[in-house]
């Protein structure tokens, strides 16, 4: 096992001028799982690439323990990657697929056959062993794949989503076994993957990126709690995050007809570039269904209720708000807000509802830098 270092990596491609990835600084724990997760493009797979051997680093450096591998061949690094399509041998078997980087290195038989079954019989592969890949579901080739990364016993796992080809249901199955055989394994695992509900179910942390830059790494909790910036709010949860930039005045944000006073230290945050503007976020399960007498009561005019059985979501626009309401967005588009009601009291098509933010649960962020500005 062992940890793993980015010391300012960056990949410039050639013909271009904005890195793919920028300077990337992060240091990954010994035994720890650890999710890159961002839109396409944002430079995820690159970085696991660059850990690969597989994308030259044109500046920094990339450490394995204490071992710099930024010059080291990809099969001198003692890693396992495991990709998106499976890059299984059709005419051979499952047993040697999942042996075969062991009998390119010379390994002896008896020792192959042994650490092949006792892989298959943690991924529950046993009785598939003399099938070809043709006779398995995709999941199962999938586990083969994993199979084959964990016969090798590398110091570190790389896996470029590899759940990607799987329906939904079998998806969820399997990212809870991954999840679960890599905490039993204790190998150092970077994971890559576009999909921020498998990032915040699987990863010990996440690291956030957005066009090659590292906006924030932290836990699950972090990243949902506390977002560094506006994209890390609006990319990480589901639903999204509704987001609104508005005027600040008197000590008070205002939405449309609505005020919401804000905190002395959030007022003092506000600099002459934000223009007397912040941009103010809260989640659809942040906002609490109140009377219009309420103090900070927001009006939300119902567009569409999603009824989901255990949950219900209201999608709707801020009602009597006039330009104010397209001045705020959320999953659902510009002009809209989600809210999370009790599945068992939603409101109809066209009705105004009127919701109030929980104390603590708002999120305010700089409107000119898009920082977080309260704690």
């Amino acid at each position: 096992m062992a940890t793993v270092t980015y010391d300012k990596a960056s990949r410039i491609y050639p013909g271009t001028e904005r890195p793919a990835v920028d300077a990337l600084d992060l240091e990954i724990a010994d035994g720890e799982f650890l999710v890159l997760v961002g839109p396409s493009g944002c430079g995820k797979s690159t970085s696991l690439r660059m850990l690969a051997g597989l994308e030259d680093v044109n500046s920094g450096r990339i450490l394995i323990g204490d071992r710099d591998v930024t010059d080291v061949q990809p099969k001198d690094r003692d890693i396992a990657m495991v990709f998106q399509n499976y890059a299984l041998y059709p005419h051979m078997s499952v047993a040697d697929n999942m042996g075969f980087a062991l009998k390119i290195a010379g390994t002896p038989k008896a020792d192959i056959r042994k650490r092949v079954e006792e892989a298959a019989k943690i991924l529950d592969l046993t009785e598939y062993l003399d099938r070809k890949p043709k006779a398995l579901s995709g999941g199962q080739r999938q586990r083969v794949a994993m199979g084959r990364a964990i016969v090798r016993q590398p110091q570190v796992f790389l896996m470029d989503e590899p759940l990607s080809n799987l329906d939904a249901k079998l998806r969820v199955q399997t990212r809870t076994q991954i999840a679960s055989l890599q905490r039993r394994l204790g190998v150092t695992t970077v994971y890559v993957t576009h999909d921020q509900t498998e990032a915040l179910t699987m990863g010990d942390r996440i690291a956030v990126l957005k066009d090659g830059v590292l906006q924030q790494v932290g836990t699950p909790r972090d990243m949902y709690d506390t977002p560094a910036n506006v994209f890390v709010a609006g990319f990480i949860g589901s639903p999204a995050m509704n987001i609104g930039s508005f005027q600040v005045s008197e000590g008070a944000a205002q939405l449309g007809q609505t005020r919401i006073p804000l905190e002395r230290d959030v007022i003092a945050a506000i600099k002459p570039e934000d223009k007397g503007h912040i941009t103010m976020g809260f989640r659809p399960e942040s906002l609490d269904v109140v009377t219009q007498a309420n103090e900070g009561a927001i009006p939300i005019r119902v567009v569409l209720v999603e009824e989901l059985g255990s949950d219900a979501f209201v999608y709707g626009e801020l009602a009597n708000a006039g330009a104010a309401a397209k001045e705020i967005h959320s999953g659902a588009g510009d002009a809209q807000i989600i809210v999370r009601v009790d599945p068992r009291q939603v409101p109809m098509k066209g009705d105004t509802i009127w919701v109030a933010i929980r104390p603590g649960e708002r999120h305010v962020f700089s409107s000119a830098s898009g920082a977080r500005i309260n704690v």
